[in-house]
């Protein structure tokens, strides 16, 4: 395995560096899954330090889980703008013919191994990385924080979600996902159609509504809570053309877009094959910590 390449520089931030080297593997390989692309984030890491104003560096150690953090973070937005490897192409603990080397083997037997490195591939790069730094290395979400732009709090419910991800927490007891994506798939093409009778065979008699501060200021019910089949249709009839079909935290719901950013997220609650009720979240926080994913409609 290649060293990290120290060009010149003062003799004493070279030595620092080294003692921090271990570490920034292991948190680089970690995130990427990958041995090359992690020794090539140590390396820019150490062009970085080598060009910045030491003195004004505090914490050495956590300055550098810094970079590396947003080097790595950088590298696997790249990776998501081409098309996927398997991972068996970019993680050496996958690779049968590949000779083990000892030292990264250390660095992966305390918490990487295979079945966690293919949960980590299903995560979106902010979470990967949100759970790797605080899950695994203990840093703190006010550090993580700035990496990924995020709120402290934001970084928190980040992890927690790639945490549940990674644990595979069951669906909810008695939801049927597929019966639900039929319902909200209906009730899409009836708004969109201003078809009033279809909205109210698959509206509850009782349906209700409820609408934060932030949807109802982009278009949402007026009043914060709106009931009844008959009302719930006359607000939605036509008022859907720029919806989308998505997955809200796992469960089918719908998403109004504007610019390529979430403005509205649209939650169902579907009993008897019928919507019972719907949450409208416009809250800039709940958008920023909303798992959303597209599906065809």
């Amino acid at each position: 395995m290649k060293d990290v390449v120290v060009m010149g520089g003062d003799d004493w931030l070279a030595t620092r560096f080294e003692q921090n080297r271990d570490r920034l593997r292991a948190v680089a390989y970690r995130i990427l899954g990958s041995e090359p692309e992690a020794e090539d984030a140590v390396q820019e890491t150490w062009i970085r330090l080598s060009r910045s104003d030491t003195a004004t560096i505090d914490n050495l150690g956590g300055w550098l889980t810094t970079v590396v953090g947003r080097i790595c973070l950088d590298m696997l937005r790249a990776r998501r703008g081409r098309p996927e490897l398997p991972v068996a192409d970019h993680s050496p603990v996958l690779a049968d013919d590949v000779v083990p080397d000892p030292e990264l083997e250390a660095i992966q037997a305390d918490s990487v191994g295979l079945a966690l490195l293919v949960v980590l591939e299903t995560l979106s790069p902010a979470e990967r990385l949100a759970f790797v730094l605080h899950d695994l290395f203990a840093v703190p979400f006010e550090d993580i924080a700035p990496i990924i732009g995020k709120s402290p709090a934001a970084a928190r419910q980040i992890a927690s979600r790639a945490r549940r991800r990674i644990r595979g927490t069951p669906e909810p007891a008695g939801v049927d996902v597929a019966r639900q994506k039929q319902v909200v798939t209906a009730f899409l093409t009836a708004a969109r159609e201003a078809d009033f009778s279809a909205l109210l065979e698959v509206l509850d008699p009782e349906v209700v509504v409820r609408a934060d501060a932030g949807a109802a200021a982009y278009g949402g019910p007026a009043a914060e809570v709106l009931e009844g089949a008959a009302r719930v249709a006359q607000v939605f009839s036509g008022r859907a053309a720029a919806a989308k079909l998505v997955l809200v935290d796992g469960m089918p719901g719908l998403v109004w877009m504007r610019r390529g950013e979430p403005l509205i997220v649209f939650s169902f609650t579907v009993v008897d094959g019928r919507v019972a009720a719907i949450d409208l979240r416009g809250d800039t926080e709940y958008l920023e910590n909303v798992d959303l994913v597209t599906v065809k409609g």
